[in-house]
């Protein structure tokens, strides 16, 4: 076996698609359908392999639908106030509901419509239509009647009408077996401590429990080491017992990349490449009738094929209606480039601003599982654009619900730990409020209030002249908006460093002296425009600082830069130092304020979070044990204009 592979493809995704599902039917994948008979109590959420209809009637007999007496409707025809009918114990039948209603009676008059006489009699003023109040047979269910067709997902209410109808049992197609293989040498299980060059393996859950919500039966495989005769071994195993084989990583054209070479020994690649990002080293094969995917190792790429080849053959196998997609339209609210020739998927988070829906994007990179956590919906991009641009309007399909998304606030602006903090006690509410927060640095936040595209914006800048915060800006970029600019906290700044400070590092001056690595946040970030200040301070040029042009858009992110070794010092927040044990210099104290456009002051979703922050005890003790803030003025309106 070779020890490299190479694309045996680079198709566009309709046509990869459609070679796809052509060769699975041609294989005869979707003539198995094999199905099993099973007790109704267990059926729920199964696939009807059969149409199933009623064996009896329902109900099976004349039945009082009220509490009263059963009658003749022709006793009653002339009743009336002024000629009320009186009825003898010999002409009328007590019946509760549920009753059988006796022969010789097709009607029910209710208690409270009768005046009982001493000796038994019934005086009646109202005539009673034919079958008033009773439940003829077969009012609901007539025998023979089809109550579910083949091919439908089982509900609890249908249960009820199976039972109700005198079936029993129903036929059901037997879920595809799966199995998932994940493959690398590298993969350890979860709970062992991760060591470099390792990784936790956990695609396979991600994936199986995909599977698994589609209808299928999974079985997930140890995992295969970078050994080409045990990836056959395993491959040739699972294709021979299940229904469908998934393996994950090695996909690709790397020189441990064995899954493509083995593969096409074993059966036909149908595909392997296809022009979409991410995913783009997909395979596609077929071991006899045996559909086998290769899928990429990144997480959120493996997710996407399996969705765009995998969801088509599993629902087709069971003979079950593929969920329509829930799409609506948004505005994005920063503009998305894109490579010519491909389509393009980006996970984006969502909410309602006004009578605006604002689309952003939650995350980049094939590897970003949290951007999948965080996706309230899918844009995708064809292959035939070079992107979106800020304000445009685009069909997103939605990942959650509408009501999730409806009650989501949408803050856009500086990064701060506190803002994981408000997340987790807004979604604790009932109804609970959801925060998608998106960190552009506290211009982009301004820019963002400024286009109508957030709720709320997180802002710390200082202007140099007058030594105040966020004011200026704000009367700058914001002159006629009406709005409140209310204080989050006190925090401290500084020089994030390794625990224990073993370079001693006291300042810019440091790294510049010694050529030591720094790690800078993003441009328009107010922590950049605090570094610039400094570096202007003390006479330092920007090109003197090794890695000034390195950039991140969270304390946390360059936190973990500097934990892992990467960077040996960033500018951030003490609590960002805190919750990775790093050590800290302080270099300053500043104020991060919230702007809050008067036109959401009274929005609900608003309310709950300046409630949560400068009304809830427990919340701001959290915030206290994250480190290095201070709350004197939480709360506080700073400015209003």
């Amino acid at each position: 076996m070779s020890d490299h592979s190479v694309y045996v493809t680079n198709q566009p995704l309709r046509q990869a698609r459609t070679s796809w599902l052509t060769a699975v039917e041609t294989a005869g994948f979707f003539r198995r359908r094999p199905q099993q008979t099973v007790g109704v109590d267990q059926a729920l959420g199964r696939v009807t392999a059969e149409p199933v209809f009623a064996r009896h009637s329902s109900p099976t007999y004349n039945a009082a639908a009220m509490d009263g007496i059963a009658v003749h409707f022709l006793d009653l025809a002339a009743a009336s106030e002024t000629d009320p009918v009186v009825l003898g114990t010999d002409r009328f039948a007590k019946v509760n509901t549920g009753n059988a209603v006796p022969e010789g009676y097709n009607a029910v008059v209710m208690n409270e419509d009768i005046h009982w006489h001493g000796d038994g009699s019934a005086e009646l003023v109202n005539p009673a239509p034919p079958w008033q109040h009773v439940r003829t047979v077969g009012e609901d269910i007539v025998a023979t009647e089809l109550i579910i067709p083949e091919g439908h997902v089982i509900r609890p209410i249908d249960l009820g009408a199976m039972l109700a109808a005198g079936v029993t049992a129903v036929a059901v197609r037997i879920p595809p077996k799966v199995v998932i293989i994940p493959t690398g040498s590298e993969l350890i299980p979860a709970g062992q401590s991760v060591q470099p060059g390792q990784i936790i393996e956990f695609n396979s859950r991600i994936l199986g429990s995909t599977l698994t919500e589609w209808g299928a039966d999974v079985e997930i495989h140890a995992p295969v080491s970078d050994d080409p005769l045990l990836l056959r071994q395993a491959i040739t195993e699972a294709a021979t017992s299940a229904d469908m084989v998934v393996t994950n990583a090695g996909a690709s054209a790397g020189s441990r990349d064995y899954s493509a070479a083995t593969l096409g020994e074993l059966g036909s690649i149908i595909v392997h490449g296809v022009a979409i990002k991410p995913g783009k080293p997909v395979i596609l094969a077929l071991i006899g009738d045996t559909p086998v995917l290769g899928l990429p190792g990144y997480p959120v790429s493996a997710l996407l094929t399996l969705q765009l080849f995998a969801r088509d053959l599993v629902y087709t196998f069971l003979g079950a209606p593929l969920p329509a997609p829930q799409t609506l339209e948004a505005i994005m609210s920063r503009p998305m480039h894109s490579p010519m020739g491909v389509d393009q998927f980006v996970r984006v988070t969502l909410g309602r601003v006004g009578d605006k829906l604002i689309a952003t994007p939650s995350g980049k990179g094939a590897g970003s599982v949290m951007s999948v956590v965080r996706a309230d919906g899918m844009l995708t991009i064809p292959a035939g654009s070079e992107g979106i641009g800020a304000g445009e309007r685009v069909r997103i399909e939605l990942v959650r619900s509408r009501g999730e998304v409806d009650a989501t606030l949408v803050m856009i602006g500086s990064h701060d730990n506190i803002l994981d903090l408000l997340a987790n006690h807004l979604h604790r509410r009932r109804p609970p409020v959801r925060l998608s927060s998106a960190h552009v640095g506290s211009m982009g936040g301004i820019m963002a209030i400024r286009r109508g595209e957030a709720h709320l914006a997180g802002s710390h800048l200082l202007d140099e002249q007058s030594g105040e915060y966020n004011t200026s800006f704000i009367k700058r970029f914001l002159p006629d908006l009406p709005l409140q600019l209310i204080n989050l906290c006190y925090r401290e700044q500084g020089l994030l460093v390794a625990a224990g400070n073993p370079l001693r590092i006291t300042g810019l001056a440091d790294l510049a002296d010694r050529g030591l690595r720094f790690i800078n946040r993003q441009k328009g970030a107010g922590t950049r425009l605090l570094t610039d200040k400094i570096l202007r301070d003390s006479k330092l040029d920007p090109h003197q600082i090794a890695g000034y042009d390195r950039e991140e858009y969270t304390h946390m992110n360059v936190a973990v830069a500097i934990a892992s070794g990467s960077a040996d010092a960033g500018m951030g927040i003490r609590a960002a130092s805190v919750a990775l044990d790093l050590d800290f210099v302080p270099v300053a104290e500043e104020r991060y304020d919230l702007i809050v456009p008067a036109a959401f002051a009274r929005d609900p979703r608003v309310c709950a979070a300046l409630e949560l922050i400068s009304g809830d005890h427990e919340f701001q003790q959290k915030i206290v044990g994250l480190g290095g803030y201070n709350l004197r003025d939480t709360g506080v309106v700073m400015y209003e204009q």
